[in-house]
Parts: structure tokens; C-alpha cells; sequence
């Protein structure tokens, strides 16, 4: 299939769900909200969106776990119930479901989100009642909005190696761990991202991008490959 027919055929797919995320969200009322991707677009690939749980808009940018689906291309896979929180502290169930054409190549997804912040206080509530209640997994914090600069920004600034240190204080191994890492989420992927990097991290453009380099060229796992947390 020639590119013209596979984004005819995208297109057409896109339309066909922005009704899909209207019903989806009126059945399930203002607890609710689905978000449609185009992956084609990360800086702006929200195409429809219903419930305002994230307030988000259309053209707004992919978050940490779109970034991190479209980074793993065809191979990627429906990431389904998993638990994140927003900065203002709303606990959001989720689901993020792929889109592929007929040719089986991801260029999508459909996100649901639900808020279940007065669920698990609930569930907090009366297991403290029963005597039953232990200490629940904290869900990571994810950074919403239509912007993918600073989403970018908030992926490199909450990554482990640079949250408690400076650059200056990691070793070579670990710069290079950094970059295999961000990499991994899906980072390097969005235009202009190796610059902003360099600049968050306070190094040259020249650095980052030779750090980049030898962190593709070298084996190792990048923490960004597991699906736990985030939301698209």
C-alpha cells in the first residue's frame, strides 16, 4: 500500500472513532475521559478529546507513555488498567489501546482514563475500619498538557540519575545510561529533543548528541521499556 492510500486509510480511521470518544465518555460521565492519538503528529496529537480530567485540547502534545508506545513502532501493545496521578494529585485508572492500519503498522491510540480518587480513599477508608489496610504502591506522577517541550522536560528532570544529581556528578557509564534510557521512553524521537536534552542537562548540543550516539551503538536495557506508569 502506497503512502497516499495508508494515510487516507489512518485518516479514516481517526474519523470514524471521534464519535466512538464522545459515546465513550458520556457513558461513563464526568469521572471519564478518552483521548484520541494520531502518532503521526507527536507535538500535536490529540485529534478528539471528551471529559477534562487532564485538560487536555485538541492539538495538544502525547504524553509520557505515547512517546514511549510510538517508540516502540509496530511492536508496541495495548497497555490496559494501569494507575497514574496527576500533578494536582487525581488518581486516574487507564488504558491505552493502539491503532493499526491494515498493514498492522501502529500510528495511534485510543486512551481512557478514568478518576477513581474518591474510589481509593474509600477503599483506604474502610480498610483502615477493618484493620485490613496496608501501604499501597505510590502511582507515579505524570505530566499532562499540550505541550510537548515540557513534557520532554519532565521525563529527563524526574529520571533517577538526574533527580538527586547533577551531570557533572555522573560517571560515563551512567550519562550513558541516561541517554539509552530517555531514548528508550520514546525522548529522542520528538523534533528538536536532543537540543532541548543538551540544554535541561546543561551540556553542549555536540555532547548529547555523541552521548546519544554511543548509548544506541552499546548493549544495555532502558528502564523506559516497562510499561508501568504514565499515561498517553
Amino acid at each position: 500500500m502506497n503512502a497516499p492510500s495508508t494515510d487516507a486509510e489512518r485518516n479514516a480511521v481517526l474519523a470514524a472513532l471521534r464519535p466512538v470518544v464522545e459515546g465513550i465518555a458520556a457513558t461513563f460521565g464526568p469521572l471519564c475521559e478518552v483521548v484520541l492519538h494520531d502518532y503521526r503528529h507527536p507535538d500535536r496529537s490529540v485529534v478528539a478529546v471528551a471529559g477534562s480530567l487532564t485538560g487536555r485540547t485538541v492539538g495538544g502534545a502525547m504524553s509520557e507513555i505515547g512517546m514511549r508506545v510510538r517508540a516502540r513502532g509496530d511492536e508496541a501493545r495495548d497497555e490496559l488498567n494501569y494507575v497514574t496521578r496527576t500533578g494536582d494529585g487525581t488518581l486516574l485508572k487507564s488504558s491505552t489501546m493502539v491503532l493499526r492500519d491494515s498493514t498492522g503498522a501502529v500510528f495511534g491510540a485510543l486512551c481512557v482514563n478514568l478518576d477513581v480518587t474518591a474510589v481509593d480513599r474509600a477503599h483506604a477508608l474502610l480498610g483502615a475500619l477493618a484493620g485490613t489496610a496496608g501501604l499501597p504502591a505510590d502511582p507515579p506522577v505524570t505530566t499532562f498538557g499540550d505541550d510537548i517541550d515540557a513534557v520532554v522536560d519532565a521525563i529527563v528532570d524526574a529520571h533517577p540519575l538526574r533527580r538527586d544529581r547533577n551531570w557533572s556528578a555522573l560517571d560515563r557509564a551512567q550519562r550513558l545510561e541516561l541517554f539509552r534510557d530517555l531514548d528508550g521512553r520514546g525522548v529522542f524521537a520528538v523534533r528538536r529533543s536532543v537540543e532541548q536534552v543538551a540544554a535541561r542537562l546543561g551540556i553542549s548540543r555536540a555532547s548529547a548528541y555523541n552521548y546519544l550516539s554511543q548509548a544506541r551503538s552499546t548493549a544495555g536495557p532502558a528502564a523506559g521499556t516497562d510499561p508501568a506508569g504514565g499515561h498517553a
